[in-house]
């Protein structure tokens, strides 16, 4: 036999041997056997490098270092979910889904939500390419080399299945397998790990692949991302995964109501600690792709899909001290020190108590026995107060009337619900806060330059605002505790590139209270360059898309001081992107402006996305669902019954996608 025919066969021979003991869970080979074969391929390929491929199971074995891993930008979003608690909460998603679709003729998918690390796989032509971690879900750490020894990632796919497409998953690490690396790790006299989900995601980023190997990790996979319109359902598109090698977990159900949904939430709940990996809730989806289409996202989540999330674990402890933290934006948030508890794998210590009406509706004083709970199994926060154990010199809490950092009489506007210290200039944690923000990977993200760091370049008089971190140079930072030249060249470095900063990131930098990445993109889409912003009146102002009378008066109070205005100023001089550039404009018309577009069917000229992208583009709008304000549907093949005929009825215009491609022409 020629040498590429035996190397060919041994990695199929493992390929499948692989799949049938991580995914089928059914060994079909010894270890020793394995081991045996898998030494034979290494042999074969070390002699002829010629025939190397990147996919091959001798790649799975680690070794490979990465110092830094690249953050790539996501080719699809990877939005959040939202969360219910309730049965209620999940009826009102259902009413909601159907307003849409304007149909109850509805089927759900049902899958347990795992608790790991999420992670995306691309896949060209039945070839695994790469692995990036969510991170904020536009862009994420490219992790294709330690993900490659995790064994039930096929690296090529059994059967046909779609050309090009995106696997969605989770990265997880199944507890008897998390309770043996403990066991191990008191052998050897080291600290244990936490809990699983964190071991699992800090695993993706260690260095060496090779340790990232010895580690018992997992992928189970629940969304196929692809272009292709091969499958109807999500259902029929993870069963096909199943086939084409993916570890598609065997406990996804369908339902044909949201009562059916409920049945398989109460199983679940009951049964959940009996299975390999930890999971906090359920996930409901519905299951038709194209009805998925139709419903669309809002800016943080698809409406197609919903959370049931379990009931948070609970514990007590005594509340020793009430303390104050200040926020970027010069918010004070209250806070639990609390005796050391163990909640939900972490030690809790401390704990949020929100505001002052919250502390006054529970009646939460010092030195109370308390009942703490992780909202959504992540951050702590105390949900009730045991009064029969209250300490018979109690006295009520009063809420701090100054700054626990400047000593600034604090100030709560009407409708409000929380206090603010004023001192925006002068108040350490607002000034770091704003620098922080600025830097971020959301914002800026500027490379070699973090929290701790600005703190120090603040408390070394180096810096005052983020405008200062442009007059920055090598030399002043040198000097500095635990810096060498290298580390201040890369800085320098960060700092310059982040002029390249698109201007809907840089708004959202600026850091102008309730400006949050998808109004920064909005005000940027709308008003084109900072100086119109800042120019603008409040009228002008609530006129952009989804801008109302709270975000429109905190941009005018922001334009209307002399300390932004200034910091503006500096931030034009050293040439940062404050208009939308010119290569954005020379794609976009107003052709369209004032105009509300419905898209809904299959389309074939342009992909859904590509026609709603056209129409904002173009300066009209997008909306999920028909009104009498809709201006015109943009029908594909398939589309709803019930859709058609509200539009008929409400008397909007029908055209098709060339009639639209006619329309921007």
């Amino acid at each position: 036999m020629k040498v590429a025919e035996k190397i060919k066969e041994l990695r199929e021979q493992l390929n499948n041997h692989n799949y049938n003991y991580y995914v089928l869970d059914n060994a079909t080979i010894s270890d020793f056997d394995f081991d045996r074969t898998l030494k034979e391929l290494e042999k074969l390929e070390k002699e002829n490098p010629v025939f190397f491929d990147s996919n091959s199971p001798t790649q799975r074995v680690g070794g490979t270092v990465t110092k830094n891993f690249n953050t790539i930008i996501h080719k699809n979003r990877m939005y959040s979910l939202d969360n219910s608690y309730s049965k209620e909460d999940l009826f009102d998603w259902e009413k909601r889904v159907e307003k849409v679709l304007g149909t109850s003729e509805l089927e759900f998918t049902c899958e347990l939500k795992f608790d790991g690390a999420s992670i995306n796989l691309t896949y060209e032509n039945g070839q695994f390419i790469k692995a990036v971690t969510r991170g904020d879900g536009f862009q994420g750490d490219e992790v294709t080399n330690n993900i490659k020894t995790i064994r039930s990632i096929p690296l090529i796919i059994k059967e046909e299945f779609v050309s090009n497409f995106e696997m969605r998953g989770e990265i997880v690490l199944p507890i008897d397998g998390f309770i043996k690396m403990n066991e191990e790790r008191i052998l050897n006299g080291e600290e244990v790990y936490r809990n699983p989900r964190n071991t699992a995601s800090g695993s993706l980023k260690l260095q060496d692949s090779g340790e990232v190997a010895k580690r018992p990790l997992d992928c189970l996979l629940y969304q196929v991302v692809t272009e292709e319109r091969k499958y109807k359902t999500h259902f029929e598109s993870l069963e096909n995964a199943r086939k084409a090698g993916f570890k598609v977990p065997k406990t996804i159900t369908l339902a044909k109501s949201i009562d059916a949904v409920f049945d398989f939430v109460n199983y679940w709940d009951a049964k959940r600690h009996d299975l390999p990996y930890e999971t906090d809730g359920i996930v409901i989806k519905v299951n038709n792709l194209q009805q998925q289409e139709e419903l669309g996202y809002t800016a943080k989540a698809p409406r197609w899909a919903i959370a049931y999330k379990f009931k948070a674990a609970q514990v007590s402890t005594i509340l020793n001290e009430i303390t104050y933290q200040v926020g970027r934006t010069g918010a004070i948030t209250p806070v639990a020190n609390l005796d050391p508890v163990q909640l939900a794998g972490t030690t809790v210590k401390r704990a949020s108590l929100h505001n002052a009406d919250q502390i006054e509706r529970l009646d939460i004083r010092e030195k109370d026995t308390v009942f703490v709970e992780k909202g959504g199994e992540i951050i702590p926060k105390i949900i009730a107060v045991d009064h029969t154990k209250r300490p018979e010199n109690s006295a009520p809490t009063m809420y701090a009337t100054k700054c626990p950092e400047c000593d600034t009489v604090l100030v709560r506007t009407e409708g409000d619900a929380k206090h603010y210290c004023p001192n925006e200039f002068g108040c350490a944690p607002q000034i770091t806060g704003r620098i922080q923000h600025y830097i971020s990977r959301k914002a800026m993200d500027i490379d070699g330059l973090g929290g701790e760091t600005v703190d120090l370049l603040r408390k070394e008089g180096l810096i005052q605002n983020y405008a200062d971190l442009y007059d920055l140079n090598v030399a002043q930072i040198i000097p500095l505790e635990r810096m060498a030249e290298k580390s201040a060249q890369n800085m320098i470095a960060g700092i310059e590139k982040s002029k390249e900063i698109p201007f809907e990131k840089v708004l959202f930098a600026l850091g102008i209270r309730f400006v949050g990445e998808t109004v920064a993109k909005k005000l940027a889409k709308y008003f084109k360059s900072i100086d119109r912003i800042m120019t603008a009146t409040f009228e002008e102002l609530i006129k952009a898309d989804e801008i109302g009378d709270r975000i429109a008066q905190s941009i005018l109070d922001f334009s209307s001081d002399l300390g932004n205005i200034q910091l503006i100023n500096r931030l034009k001089s050293y040439g940062l992107q404050l208009e939308v550039s010119a290569a954005v404009l020379e794609n976009q018309t107003e052709i369209l402006q004032g105009q509300i577009f419905v898209v809904s069917g299959v389309f074939y000229q342009m992909s859904r996305n590509e026609l709603k992208k056209a129409i904002e583009d173009n300066g009209g709008k997008v909306s999920s669902s028909i009104s009498k304000k809709t201006n015109f549907i943009v029908a594909g093949d398939n589309m709803g019954p019930s859709k058609l005929t509200k539009a008929q009825d409400l008397g909007i215009s029908i055209i098709s996608e060339q009639d639209f491609i006619y329309k921007i022409s």
